[in-house]
């Protein structure tokens, strides 16, 4: 049991100096003012801090990406303290370019070490390829009945991409939005998108030939190309969700993007960040070789949060929403996840009035305090 005494507490919205009591991995109240004298509770300063909820991070290679490059290439898997470092304390992981030598079950066994290690985990079937790589054999099944799989993965408008057609992407998306349905889950389908000039012409077709929700696509890395990220606005204004993958610079940059999409009166609730996290990033030529690859780290949502609020001049009560109430929503994991609010699990950061992190619980359990890491998975070295 916790509780946070006199912290300036953003829920993503601005609440003011609060007392926030912790017990059971869960937020149990929230008041001007608790009485400290409560047995069994560790009390904890925020005077002059600000308690903000933990970062939802919705597209982490968790077992490593890469490997465009052979397979010397191949990224390795993500370590607990590389996440809770980056203030996350929810992620959703995926496969990408490879799912032949990965594979779900890898991915999912990742999964569920990562929720014993204490953070909350959950996991999208698929990869780039279709027909989609599954645990069970069919997609639906994998929603259905797998506790931590939420929907699935597919690439669209890229080299490496598989070039369905718009039959077969609506049929994938038909499978999982009922599999979704049935499951009480939200039934997505994450779309990793290139820069071809297609750009989501695919996803318009099959929406208007259907009567499939806007809120089943979640295209990511929607900053690759000014065509994409233009048509992704539209895409947001008609009630979609549209992601964007921290850690580039120049125009591509998330915050400048997300500066351009409010001065276009773009609904800034449908926006969401992403690390990308594990997964390589690449570079080719006009003949389409391979001239340089590296990858991800998983702590670029939070610097880009820093760089909305510093450099561009957001209200950080407006900057936390794209990593934290905005994704909930796009995951349906609202008001569990994204918020600090009485019922809500107890995913907290506290920030230096320099936004500096120095505090993580997740869950409830007090990962960082004072900024030093209290865990870390199970082969770390110390």
């Amino acid at each position: 049991m916790f509780l946070i005494k006199q912290a300036q507490v953003y829920a993503p919205e601005y609440l003011g100096v609060k007392d926030v009591l912790i017990c059971g991995g869960k937020i149990e109240a929230i008041e001007d003012h608790i009485d400290d004298q409560i047995p069994f509770c560790q009390v904890i300063d925020g005077t002059g801090k600000k308690l903000t909820p933990g970062i939802i991070d919705p597209h982490v290679h968790i077992t490593g990406g890469g490997g465009e490059g052979s397979f010397h290439t191949q990224v390795p898997p993500v370590k607990l303290s590389e996440l809770i470092g980056g203030g996350v304390t929810t992620v959703v992981g995926l496969l990408g370019t490879d799912g032949i030598s990965r594979n779900v079950e890898s991915l999912l066994a990742r999964v569920k070490a990562l929720r014993e290690e204490g953070l909350t985990v959950y996991a999208l079937t698929g990869s780039y390829g279709y027909p989609s790589v599954t645990l069970t054999g069919d997609v639906k099944k994998d929603i259905m009945f797998v506790e931590e799989i939420i929907g699935v993965k597919l690439a669209l408008s890229d080299h490496r991409a598989p070039n369905v057609t718009v039959d077969e992407l609506v049929r994938l998306a038909s499978d999982t939005r009922v599999a979704g349905m049935l499951s009480g889950k939200c039934g997505m389908v994450t779309l990793h998108m290139g820069s071809d000039d297609a750009a989501l012409s695919k996803v318009r077709a099959a929406l208007e030939q259907t009567a499939i929700p806007i809120k089943i696509f979640h295209p990511t890395h929607i900053t690759r190309s000014p065509k994409l990220l233009q048509e992704s606005f539209d895409f947001a204004n008609d009630g979609g969700y549209i992601d964007m993958t921290c850690g580039s610079g120049g125009e591509g940059k998330p915050s400048k993007c997300i500066m351009k999409a409010k001065e276009q009166g773009v609904d800034l609730k449908r926006i969401t960040l992403s690390s990308d996290g594990m997964g390589s990033w690449s570079n080719y030529d006009k003949e389409g070789n391979l001239i340089k690859i590296g990858y991800s780290a998983v702590d670029t949502i939070y610097h880009e949060i820093c760089s909305l609020v510093k450099e561009e001049g957001m209200d950080l009560s407006e900057a936390l929403t794209f990593a934290t109430s905005n994704t909930a929503h796009s995951l349906e994991l609202f008001p569990r996840k994204g918020c600090v609010r009485v019922g809500a699990d107890a995913d907290l950061l506290r920030m230096q009035d320099d936004l500096s992190l120095d505090m993580v619980m997740a869950q409830g359990q007090m990962m960082m305090q004072d900024g030093v890491l209290l865990k870390k998975g199970t082969y770390e070295k110390d």
